[in-house]
């Protein structure tokens, strides 16, 4: 329907537009629809190649680089530096740091101390001594500079400067008004020769400019502009198809190789692998199975009662080379015999054993 609808004339549309628009678009479908085809093969054979080769081997490359750079530098930072950087900084706080804060606790601070001393009972009365002489100074050097320099600096200014600027300013008053003659003249001249060159320059260069712009430049770049436009269009509209082309042909593509290898490997694996792979488990790996574990059970009871066999024996070699083991007297603190009224654990042991 899209389709359909933008190969409609739009209204208002020339026939040149018309006539323009559909071979462009046959000859843009023809060039785009290749490139569309080997692009859209080129997306689907990048893709699997990053899922099945780029991924794992990026993933190893990240491991070996790990292994090889992060992992060294980990264990150095972490088993060398770090220590190392400890020990450095624990020499420095005994070597410079305490140090440093002995020597301003006992020298600098009662240096410091010394000379507040001498500041505030030495320097500040003669600083205060120095400025009363300093403002006496000033004070007579002020009236002196006053009747000497200013007084008569006022009279020359009053009597003498004055009249001078008066007639100064008089004078330039008079300069001024003939500047601002000669000024003007300067300036109805150069407005008659710029207008002259203005009306010149319009009649022999912006008028034949305009009418090449509006009647030759103007209708030539509408007509490229349609063109331009036709062909961008034309380009959309045939990449769309060549999409939709390309889709058809990726899915007919899919379908092929999926009826021809993947639904027979499937009905293999369904048909013949699984029934062939459930017989051979049940006939053949769990009555294997099971008769090793039948084996193990066996072999683990036969061992067992070897070990018994040689423990027990071992035990008659030793009591009859070395005779029966001395017992401790557990009784013999409280005025008890032993054997008469104690009866331990063992003696039960060998009663029973023996009975």
């Amino acid at each position: 329907m899209d389709l359909e609808k933008s190969s409609e004339p739009a209204r208002g549309e020339g026939c040149l537009v018309v006539a323009i628009r559909v071979p462009v678009r046959i000859v843009v479908l023809v060039l785009v629809v290749p490139v569309r085809m080997v692009r859209d093969a080129l997306v689907v054979g990048g893709r699997f190649l990053n899922d099945t080769v780029f991924r794992p081997v990026g993933r190893a490359l990240l491991w070996v680089g790990r292994a090889v750079f992060v992992w060294p530098f980990v264990g150095l930072w972490r088993y060398v530096l770090v220590p190392l950087g400890r020990a450095v900084a624990w020499l420095g706080k005994v070597l410079v740091v305490l140090p440093a804060m002995a020597f301003h606790r006992y020298v600098l601070t009662p240096l410091g101390h010394a000379a507040v001393w001498v500041y505030a009972y030495v320097l500040t009365p003669a600083g205060r001594a120095l400025a009363a002489a300093g403002a006496g100074v000033w004070a007579g050097l002020a009236w002196l500079g006053r009747y000497l320099v200013v007084v008569p600096s006022r009279w020359v200014y009053r009597w003498i400067l004055t009249p001078v600027g008066h007639a100064a300013v008089w004078c330039g008053r008079g300069l001024a008004w003939c500047g601002r003659g000669l000024l003007w003249l300067l300036t109805v001249i150069v407005t008659g020769v710029g207008t002259a060159l203005y009306w010149t320059a319009r009649v022999l260069l912006v008028l034949p400019a305009l009418a090449v712009w509006r009647w030759v430049l103007a209708p030539v770049g509408r007509v490229l502009a349609v063109v331009a436009r036709e062909i961008g269009a034309a380009f959309g509209h045939a990449w769309r198809i060549a999409g939709h082309v390309s889709l058809a042909v990726g899915r007919f593509l899919a379908a092929l190789f999926r009826w021809t290898f993947v639904e027979p490997v499937r009905w293999v694996y369904r048909g013949v692998l699984t029934p062939v792979g459930h017989l051979v488990r049940d006939a053949v790996l769990r009555p294997a199975a099971e008769a090793g574990r039948r084996v193990g059970r066996a072999t683990r009871q036969a061992l067992g009662s070897v070990r018994t066999t040689v423990r027990r024996t071992r035990a008659d070699v030793r009591r009859a080379l070395f005779g029966e083991p001395k017992r401790p007297d557990l009784t013999g603190s409280r005025g008890t015999t032993p054997g008469r009224g104690v009866r331990n654990v063992s003696d039960g042991q060998d009663f029973l054993t023996k009975g």
